[in-house]
């Protein structure tokens, strides 16, 4: 009998916040962006926009990092065999396990900006200054998809690698790669310009994406969600011990 594709969704997003790692990650995030938004309100004043990207630094961490557990975890916790023994078709599994994150990371952005509202309106009333509500559709919108964005690479990392350690590594120290190959020269970067997923997204938080702008973000997310999810055919091989 076939798995309903909706109840494999269902058991994958269970999976996804019934672990411990992923319930403290979750909750770390969750004080984090209430603690961060509020925090530079005071110390930088009533800007929405500024209030909001400012959870994007936890979120830049930690959402891609969800992501990774999300796939990995079924071989670091050997649960893989049960799973693709119910679902003989591993590559509905992976698409299952896909979704809730991406899922995640839209809510995760929505919670957000719901706390920056009150926080621009009540830094603005205690410091006595008007409140800046200068975030326009476009950029809230663009700022959300990056995230999406970037918890997506984290789950197509994991499922290249299956190796959730060596696959944090690789996308917390992306950044930091990336500045280095940039002062390399005027190939660095242009390298970085391009593959740099940090960079290229800077215009679509911003909301004034340009043409140019959207073929950079297309390669760089070519190279860090497209060609890593080729590991989904990996996943379809491996050999389950």
């Amino acid at each position: 009998m076939t798995i309903p594709f909706h109840r494999l969704l269902v058991v994958e997003t269970r999976k996804l916040f019934d672990t411990r790692s992923a319930k403290l990650i979750t909750a770390i995030l969750l004080v984090l962006t209430v603690a961060a938004i509020f925090s530079r309100g005071l110390y930088a004043g009533p800007d929405l926009r500024r209030l909001i990207w400012t959870a994007g630094i936890g979120y830049g961490t930690l959402l891609p990092v969800l992501g990774i557990l999300t796939v990995t975890s079924e071989w670091s916790h050997r649960t893989a065999l049960t799973t693709f023994a119910l679902e003989p078709r591993r590559w509905r599994v992976m698409a299952a396990k896909s979704v809730p994150p991406m899922l995640a990371a839209a809510v995760a952005s929505l919670f957000a900006m719901l706390v920056a509202l009150p926080a621009t309106a009540v830094t603005g009333a205690l410091q006595g200054v008007p409140a800046e509500w200068n975030a326009t559709p476009a950029a809230l919108a663009g700022w959300a998809a990056t995230n999406i964005l970037f918890v997506t690479s984290g789950v197509a990392v994991g499922a290249l690698l299956l190796n959730g350690p060596a696959a944090i590594v690789i996308c917390l120290a992306s950044t930091m790669l990336w500045n280095i190959i940039a002062l390399l020269g005027t190939t660095g970067e242009t390298l970085a310009t391009w593959l740099d997923l940090n960079r290229t997204t800077t215009p679509l938080i911003t909301g004034e994406l340009t043409g140019a702008d959207a073929a950079r973000l297309a390669t760089s997310a070519a190279f860090w969600i497209a060609i890593p999810l080729a590991g989904i055919a990996r996943v379809s091989r491996r050999e389950i011990k």
